[in-house]
């Protein structure tokens, strides 16, 4: 019974805003769902997943961009959402600056990786690219709307946003640390995949989405909105299916090379 009583004094209230509300449940209930279906076997089609389940005429139908292209589709837009909401909401609250800095450090820290980091081996389908970076914009958007209607609100009685920073720094950093990893694993123009080692990948073969998590759980502390934390438990949900999914991947083209003892996104758990 405590829990439940302590919980109205981590959030503001939830705004009289229609949009926020419907976006809130549209937000959680999609992603929890492309998590499941992650799970049950239909990827969203980029990166390794591209081909798993695409038939020849879906194949020969579907529009594709680069790989490099197409993760650039996927963050810009996002990064200049969070850019310019110092722009359209000058002299906020700090809680307001710590959260659009936050989410302009996070798409633009992905934005230079596209550029900088990452390795490419392929492509990815236009659809898809098109649904993450409408997921990715609009959450940011929102989440943004929703803390600019919160800033004639009390604050909740227990203040996250130093905790928030405090996840979000180590989320950013682990997640960088691990792209890297995955980045040198591949020489200029090895397209063959490997199963990677250092890190965390000795215990599981997703720490860049562990990390992620923590970013944006982070976030969510900084925020503090009904939104913010509607939208995490989705991520979250979302990416316990995918790193299910990449580690089956991982099982079913390395077979018995791969280490058993090597879970999914929780060290010894999952």
């Amino acid at each position: 019974m405590a829990i439940p009583l302590i919980l109205p004094n981590l959030w503001f209230p939830p705004p009289e805003s229609l949009y926020v509300t419907a976006m809130s449940v549209i937000g959680l209930s999609s992603l929890a769902s492309a998590g499941y279906s992650e799970i049950k076997g239909k990827h969203m089609q980029y990166s390794k997943f591209l081909n798993v389940g695409v038939g020849v005429a879906n194949k020969q139908k579907e529009i594709k961009l680069s790989s490099r292209n197409g993760m650039l589709l996927l963050y810009a837009p996002a990064f200049l959402v969070g850019l310019a909401s110092f722009f359209l909401f000058p002299d906020q609250d700090f809680r307001f600056t710590l959260l659009g800095s936050a989410l302009t450090v996070h798409f633009l820290k992905r934005v230079l990786e596209v550029l900088f980091l990452h390795k490419y081996s392929g492509s990815m389908a236009l659809d898809s690219a098109i649904t993450i970076t409408m997921s990715y914009t609009l959450s940011t958007a929102t989440m943004i709307y929703a803390q600019y209607l919160s800033r004639d609100f009390t604050e909740p009685s227990f203040d996250l946003k130093y905790v928030g920073v405090g996840l979000f720094t180590m989320g950013i950093i682990g997640n960088f640390y691990h792209h890297c990893i995955l980045a040198s694993l591949r020489k200029e123009g090895d397209k063959e995949y490997k199963i990677p080692q250092g890190g965390l990948f000795d215990l599981v073969i997703c720490p860049h989405y562990l990390f992620e998590i923590f970013g944006y759980v982070g976030i969510s502390c900084i925020s503090q909105t009904p939104y913010a934390y509607a939208f995490t438990l989705g991520t979250i949900l979302y990416l316990t299916g995918r790193s299910y999914a990449t580690r089956r991947w991982y099982i079913s083209k390395f077979g018995d090379k791969f280490p058993k003892e090597v879970k999914a996104f929780i060290p010894y758990v999952f």
